[in-house]
């Protein structure tokens, strides 16, 4: 056991078992979520396109997968096995992969090296809170394989009366192994909980590391965005997870000891029948949207952030308006837990509080719009560097505006009652949400990657993963608006057939579908392209970007306390194209009478 000397502080290098597997190191966990959500990144892509391939191609034989998976139904997808692919393709999509990327991979990863910390405040509870990820992936996983039912099938949203009823589909014990009523409800609620408590373990230590554990002169005027996105983030979390994990365990009572919280009274419809007392199904609902709708902005700030980094570096240019952009994150944030209602307009409530829903939705077009206009500002007349990172943020950026503006009709409570469930949401959700976030998350990865790594991804496959994922992702979605215009229902087996007035619209699934595929194939470009440069990427130096902030000070990869001695901090994160520099950027460890040549080692 080897020992580092950092600054006044002494850090004992652990063996194999404590460093890469039962880590208390904030980069080593960073990694471990990171590698845990990218394997679950092809499980949920591929249950994707197994959805996509049934609206493409209803009614028949599925190439290939009918054959393997399929067999005893004649190679056609049953009604029941589709309804677990889309709600378990959102499930682990957004709280398995999303999530964990950004908040637990990066967030993890960023904040000490971001603020010049050694290490978070409590490396034990960070240790948890990736080890508590693991009873989520190990149930989650073995749901797909309950003898009958298999996995989940109510949706992500899980909506009572259908998840909750014990017997929504058998009676005795035959009931809990029933399509999405049973086993696969249970393991799914088991499963949300455990990545509820991680999260929050996550959020405690991020919030109190930031707050007490800067480096000398690291004023929060002087964090990065990517900190600041994670700083709002894990508020977000501390406030709004356990209204959810309360939600969860309520729902899991009904579950497995027959209470009433989300079920009505007496109720019997089939072969549906409660109890005595009597609960609410709309409460369900208001819990669940109260933290699934900030969960939104749980699942783009921390990108935001980060793509507010990489265009900045890319540009060579200051951050345009950056006080703005933080107070636009908190407003965002703010705004986010009092506009939960609109999911919810379909329900009968009160248009009067109907309409305090919809004002609050429409103002976080404000703080969203900020953002915009100070990326574009920050880009204008710059000299942009056409990386892959820079790519995937430009992309981020339009992502996020062709999602926002679709996202003002449903605001407006007149037009979400007509088109609430049909396909021109899903359209809207995967531009602002999966896509946003996921150009994100590929930029934060192909920019971050030789910090984390001491290598460098290949730029040439990168340009090819982005173009291909760029193009086939905007052909598959931006037409999910034009068939939702045409009011094709959202999570239906066979929505063309369910309506007449949908029947021309046929072509357009089978194109969503071959784009999807394009789409989902691509990914492996970037998955051969990130196992290949851990090990034989061309090797990076400290700052392979040139950029000014603080975690490229530190060596490539960071060692265990991150900096050699203790960085001091003097300068703000976005100081490019400074006049006090012969160089185009002045680190943030940079005196003020000092060239950064003399203080930035590569």
């Amino acid at each position: 056991m080897s020992t580092i000397h950092t600054g006044a502080a002494v850090h004992h290098e652990p063996n194999f078992l404590r460093k890469y597997i039962f880590s208390e190191d904030h980069k080593i966990i960073g990694i471990q979520f990171l590698i845990s959500a990218l394997i679950f990144f092809l499980l949920g892509g591929g249950l994707a396109l197994m959805v996509r391939l049934q609206l493409g191609f209803p009614g028949g034989n599925l190439p290939i997968i009918g054959k393997m998976f399929f067999a005893h139904t004649g190679g056609r997808m049953d009604p029941d096995t589709y309804n677990m692919f889309f709600s378990m393709h959102a499930s682990v999509m957004i709280f398995f992969v999303i999530i964990p990327l950004l908040t637990g991979a990066f967030g993890n990863f960023l904040i000490p090296l971001t603020i010049g910390a050694p290490d978070m405040a409590f490396p034990k509870l960070n240790m948890m809170s990736y080890w508590f990820m693991w009873p989520a992936f190990v149930v989650i996983t073995l749901s797909f394989f309950l003898p009958i039912g298999g996995a989940a099938a109510s949706g992500w949203t899980s909506y009572p009366t259908i998840a909750s009823a014990t017997t929504a589909a058998g009676h005795g014990v035959e009931s809990y192994f029933q399509a999405g009523s049973g086993w696969g409800q249970i393991m799914w609620l088991m499963a949300l909980i455990f990545v509820g408590v991680s999260s929050m373990m996550g959020s405690v230590n991020y919030i109190t590391t930031i707050i007490n554990m800067r480096a000398p002169g690291m004023t929060l005027n002087r964090m990065p965005l990517s900190t600041w996105s994670m700083f709002i983030t894990a508020i977000l979390q501390a406030m709004a997870l356990p209204i959810l994990t309360v939600a969860l365990f309520l729902q899991l009572l009904d579950k497995t000891c027959n209470t009433n919280y989300f079920l009505p009274a007496a109720l019997i419809s089939g072969n549906i029948s409660t109890g005595p007392g009597g609960g609410q199904p709309l409460l369900w609902q208001h819990l669940f949207w109260f933290y699934s709708h900030p969960a939104v902005y749980i699942m783009i700030l921390p990108a935001m952030g980060m793509v507010s980094d990489i265009i900045a570096t890319n540009s060579r240019k200051p951050l345009f308006g950056y006080k703005p952009m933080v107070y636009s994150l908190a407003g965002i944030a703010g705004l986010g837990f009092i506009v939960w209602g609109h999911h919810m307009f379909q329900s009968g409530m009160d248009p009067r509080l109907g309409t305090g829903f919809m004002v609050a939705t429409i103002m976080i077009a404000l703080p969203s719009a900020v953002k915009v206009f100070n990326w574009l500002g920050t880009t204008w007349k710059a000299n942009i560097q056409f990386n892959t990172p820079m790519l995937n943020a430009l992309a981020f950026v339009a992502m996020f505006i062709i999602g926002g503006l679709s996202g003002i009709f449903m605001a407006a409570t007149p037009v979400d009652i007509s088109i609430h469930d049909t396909y021109f949401i899903v359209g809207h959700l995967h531009y602002v949400l999966l896509m946003s976030s996921l150009f994100g998350i590929f930029g934060a990865i192909y920019f971050w990657f030789p910090k984390m790594f001491g290598r460098k991804m290949n730029e040439t496959w990168g340009k090819v993963h982005f173009a291909i994922t760029f193009i086939a992702s905007n052909c598959t979605f931006f037409p999910m608006h034009i068939v939702g215009i045409g009011l094709q229902p959202r999570r239906y087996y066979e929505p063309i057939g369910s309506f007449e007035f949908t029947r021309d619209l046929q072509g357009l699934n089978t194109f969503m579908t071959i784009s999807a595929l394009i789409l989902g194939f691509g990914q492996l470009i970037f998955m051969a392209n990130f196992a290949y440069s851990l090990f034989a990427g061309p090797k990076a130096g400290r700052n392979p970007w040139n950029s000014n902030s603080l975690e490229w000070t530190a060596p490539s990869p960071p060692p265990h306390g991150n900096f050699e001695v203790t960085p001091v901090v003097y300068r703000g994160p976005y100081e490019y194209a400074s006049p006090e520099s012969t160089d185009d950027y002045l680190p943030q460890t940079a005196l003020l009478d000092a060239p950064a040549k003399a203080t930035t080692p590569h």
